[in-house]
């Protein structure tokens, strides 16, 4: 909303800011990727979800207090228009939240049915096109797949069943994909990356992307790995450190919602640096994740990061990074990518997992059988090699021999 009223510029974001190299260096086209693909515009969009509090989200902008009062003060009336609806949620899956504005229902089955009247209604009164679902929601505890996540047919009977295998996140996730709606995991807990809602999507052709947006201190590893790894320097220790304030933090303070976080954020380094390909540098890395609760610092998430490398002959030598961030600010401009690229990909008949657009995801889902790509710039070049190609475009490999024949 500040972006298209001129308040500020939509820094971070790929979508507005970025830019695609067609053809050879040597032609000099390299249109802003707006331009090049036909994403919805700012101007067009507009916000509804749902939330256990009932403020709107002027309020709830307010009380989180990450914006200043002068980027605020403009906005009120739009934001105070929306207002959030009740949400599916469930202590035993989050255990340090609680709030008022949640559905009642029979049982799971119920509430995923109340979810698509939400959606149907909100796209009926705002005489929408499309509708994109990011679950934005805090972290659940960890789970992994069970017999109710094999097949669509057991799927829905754990529905009627009320089965603790599905969590609220796989709610929403099984009403956006039942109504053939893009939906994308921005958190790192088990939702649509099962067997019975990927098989869904294939019938109803949404597509899906997540999990985990990365943001903060997995961003930076993502950044500083490849290039460790490139060079053949060898990693005997990473460890990491957090302090935040804010909700996620408090959320991730419980044991449970951490261990989703903590294996979301560990795996990164094991796929990106692939100690069985390279024992003598990676075998024995020591690799510790810790997050603290820390009220005072609120949304400013900091980000330590201490690595003990060793080089030629094996001589030592150590890398230490402090992000002082913002996580907020980090996580908006990637949301917004994502929903646009999603609804792209959605106009362009691309359903089930995108992984192309795993250069957003701590976590990105893929095809079985495959292992994750992690490294930042291979998925900067998987996406936009991506657009290239929806849009008939020569895809670049960087080869570059023709320059020199």
């Amino acid at each position: 909303m500040a972006v298209r009223k001129g308040l500020a510029k939509p820094i971070g974001s790929l979508t507005e800011m970025g830019t695609i190299r067609l053809g050879k260096r040597t032609e000099g086209r390299s249109p802003a990727l707006r331009e090049f693909v036909p994403l919805a515009r700012y101007d067009q969009l507009v916000f509804g979800g749902w939330d256990i509090f009932e403020d709107n989200c002027y309020e709830a902008a307010k009380t989180a207090g990450v914006l200043e009062s002068s980027l605020l003060e403009p906005l009120k009336d739009e934001l105070s228009a929306i207002k959030p609806w009740p949400a599916v949620f469930d202590r035993q899956y989050v255990k340090r939240l609680d709030g008022p504005n949640v559905k009642k229902g029979k049982n799971k089955r119920d509430l995923a049915e109340q979810v698509i009247a939400d959606m149907r209604r909100f796209k009926a009164e705002n005489k929408l096109d499309r509708l994109v679902l990011l679950w934005c929601g805090s972290t659940e505890i960890f789970l992994t797949e069970s017999p109710a996540h094999q097949s669509l047919a057991a799927f829905e009977q754990a529905l009627e069943t009320n089965d603790p295998s599905i969590p609220s996140s796989m709610i929403y996730a099984y009403a956006a994909i039942k109504e053939g709606i893009p939906y994308a995991n921005a958190a790192p807990n088990l939702s649509a990356d099962v067997p019975a809602l990927m098989q869904l999507a294939q019938q109803t052709g949404s597509p899906l992307a997540g999990k985990d947006l990365k943001t903060g201190q997995t961003l930076i590893k993502t950044i500083i790995a490849p290039g460790l790894k490139a060079r053949l320097l060898g990693v005997a220790g990473w460890y990491s450190t957090n302090i935040l304030g804010n909700r996620d933090g408090e959320v991730l303070d419980d044991p449970e919602s951490f261990k989703t976080k903590e294996e979301s954020k560990k795996s990164v380094l094991d796929y990106i640096l692939q100690p069985n390909l390279y024992p003598d540098l990676y075998k024995d890395l020591h690799h510790v994740v810790r997050i603290n609760y820390y009220p005072p610092r609120g949304d400013n998430k900091e980000g330590w990061d201490n690595i003990d490398l060793f080089g030629w002959l094996g001589y030592p030598m150590q890398l230490k990074i402090n992000f002082l961030c913002r996580d907020s600010i980090l996580a908006a401009p990637i949301v917004a990518d994502v929903a646009l690229f999603m609804d792209l990909a959605h106009r362009s008949g691309m359903s089930g997992i995108q992984e192309w657009l795993s250069f957003y995801f701590k976590s990105p889902m893929h095809a079985p059988g495959l292992y994750p790509e992690h490294d930042l710039f291979i998925q900067l070049m998987k996406l936009k090699n991506t657009l290239r190609y929806l849009r008939g475009e020569e895809l670049i490999t960087h080869l570059g021999r023709e320059y020199y024949d």
